[in-house]
């Protein structure tokens, strides 16, 4: 089986490498807006869909197995994406401090015409951030690109005394829901 992987995340491609899986990437260009009133759980699973059609139309080998996906970090129903500067990954992190939160991320396979998916989440506990954690943070830069302004698998695995819910989905696959969609592809 030929599998894709529609994403220029090197954590995805890192956790495909670990899990074993043998895959080629195809970076897509999809217009990553939220419409009107979508839903976060739509929203990132509407993403993965079409970054797995974008990717089948570069490759045009109908055969393929195309992996898209979409992380999304989310807190009162909003969600948090990349921080475009330091200020807005601190008040990110200032609103995270000491209460949970939920990583959703949609994941669409599509082999031709016949596309599946799914919706994964993963709560995650943040411990209550001081003022200086938060600055040391955001000065370390690793936040910078990520969702939510930070990275689990990281500096900021001390702030995290727990999750409820697949790991990987919180770094940006959630790899045993790939591999069960695999199977029915």
């Amino acid at each position: 089986m030929r599998l894709v992987l529609a994403s220029a995340s090197p954590r995805r491609a890192e956790l495909l490498r670990a899990a074993g899986l043998t895959f080629e990437i195809v970076v897509t260009d999809v217009d990553e807006s939220r419409r009107g009133n979508e839903s976060p759980s739509t929203y990132v699973r509407r993403l993965a869909a079409e970054k797995s059609a974008a990717a089948l139309t570069k490759i045009k080998d109908p055969d393929a197995v195309v992996l898209g996906a979409d992380t999304a970090v989310v807190v009162d129903g909003d969600i948090l994406g990349k921080p475009a500067d330091d200020g807005e990954a601190a008040a990110m992190l200032r609103r995270l401090s000491g209460r949970a939160h939920e990583v959703l991320t949609g994941v669409s396979l599509r082999r031709g015409a016949h596309e599946i998916g799914r919706v994964a989440s993963t709560s995650v506990h943040f411990s209550s951030l001081t003022a200086d954690d938060i600055g040391w943070y955001v000065a370390s830069g690793e936040g910078r690109d990520k969702a939510g302004a930070y990275a689990i698998q990281g500096l900021a695995s001390r702030f995290i005394p727990r999750i409820n819910g697949s790991y990987a989905n919180v770094v940006g696959l959630p790899i045993a829901c790939v591999v069960e969609l695999l199977r029915d592809v």
